[in-house]
């Protein structure tokens, strides 16, 4: 396992959610769990409630984490549905906790606490329920809670205005918990959903590079291509005849494959330069747009160099960019060009190296 140092911005964020979801979950079920414990629960309920409910509290932290992990995996790839297998174990634990608080709520004075109790048992469950269906339906099915919760509340010894709070204690705590969960894993999604984007991006810019090269050299050779052919054939008939011309028009062939070996050249090379300046420009749009806060301190058009010499640190530009986008985590990203005496010195330093694993 990746500790969080060595993890890239995505991935932390992803873990942050994740675990901050299961946090929730088990917070629920630890609460519920100790108060489960208090002396008039321990004292006044039934002895078999008193030992069933704890186990009925750590069975739904169990069933409903498998659920949570399950639903959130869905939620983040669009169109997966769980069947009801992977559901309904988690519900019936839930629907079987609740009954128990509602239980010891009948048998003893918990008024104060019951509104705690009932959304500590309904938390964990709703968490993971929340991410499997529609806005609609999250909310329909809370509203057919709020009633389920108003018929069962009462029988626990509450008066109706007590009964009526307790009942939108509950449904207040569990719909804002369950849309804190939701709202978290939409903004995870987002963040998924432009990182492919980017990476779309990426792969469509190399995708027309390449065509742009196919082109240049089908507009070349196809021309020229041609020609040869038909002076080829054409220095075929002529040599069934004996004909002096074969020769010719073979120099011919022979000049005219010179000539496109030497364009493809030309093509190939500019296909292959790499301008100082624009890979500058390059490097700072490409790691602005990767979060990246880069700064570049280069002279500019002052900076009259060679044109070889230009191509062969745009290369470097061009590399150092792509390792610190690849291999490392990195916020901000500096890179200098200065002339020194006879020399040029061109340095890229970012914050994103892991000890020992890189370089500066």
């Amino acid at each position: 396992m990746k500790s969080w140092s060595g993890r890239s911005g995505l991935s932390k964020v992803d873990l942050y959610t994740r675990v901050t979801a299961y946090m929730l979950l088990w917070a629920a079920v630890l609460v519920l769990g100790l108060l489960l414990l208090i002396r008039p629960i321990r004292h006044d309920a039934p002895p078999l409630l008193v030992v069933v409910a704890p186990l009925l509290d750590l069975a739904n932290g169990v069933l409903c984490h498998r659920l949570l992990r399950r639903a959130m995996d869905a939620y983040l790839r669009p169109g997966t549905v769980l069947p009801p297998r992977e559901v309904l174990p988690a519900a019936a634990v839930a629907g079987s906790t609740t009954g128990a608080v509602l239980l010891a709520a009948s048998a003893t004075d918990l008024a104060e606490l019951l509104p705690g109790m009932l959304a500590a048992a309904l938390v964990p469950f709703l968490a993971g329920h929340c991410l499997l269906h529609r806005l609609r339906f999250v909310a329909l099915h809370q509203a057919l809670l709020a009633g389920v919760l108003l018929l069962l509340v009462p029988l626990t010894g509450l008066s109706g205005g007590q009964s009526l709070a307790a009942v939108v204690t509950v449904v207040f705590l569990t719909g804002w918990l369950a849309f804190t969960v939701r709202l978290s894993l939409w903004v995870l999604g987002v963040v998924f959903e432009l990182r492919e984007a980017r990476d779309v991006q990426a792969r469509l810019a190399v995708a027309e590079e390449r065509l742009r090269f196919g082109r240049d050299l089908h507009d070349i050779l196809g021309r020229n291509l041609s020609v040869i052919a038909l002076k080829s054939e054409l220095a075929v008939r002529l040599a069934r005849r004996e004909r002096p011309e074969a020769v010719d028009q073979m120099i011919e062939v022979q000049r005219i494959a010179r000539e496109s070996q030497r364009e493809v050249r030309d093509v190939v090379r500019g296909y292959r330069e790499a301008d100082l300046r624009v890979e500058l420009e390059g490097a700072r749009g490409v790691l602005d747009a990767a979060g990246i806060d880069c700064a570049v301190d280069s002279p500019g058009p002052a900076l009259d160099l060679p044109a070889e010499v230009q191509a062969a640190l745009g290369w470097v530009v061009r590399e150092t960019t792509t390792n610190v986008l690849r291999h490392g985590d990195a916020r901000r990203c500096a890179i200098a060009v200065r002339e020194e005496r006879d020399a040029v010195l061109l340095t890229v330093e970012n914050d994103g190296v892991r000890t020992g694993n890189g370089m500066n």
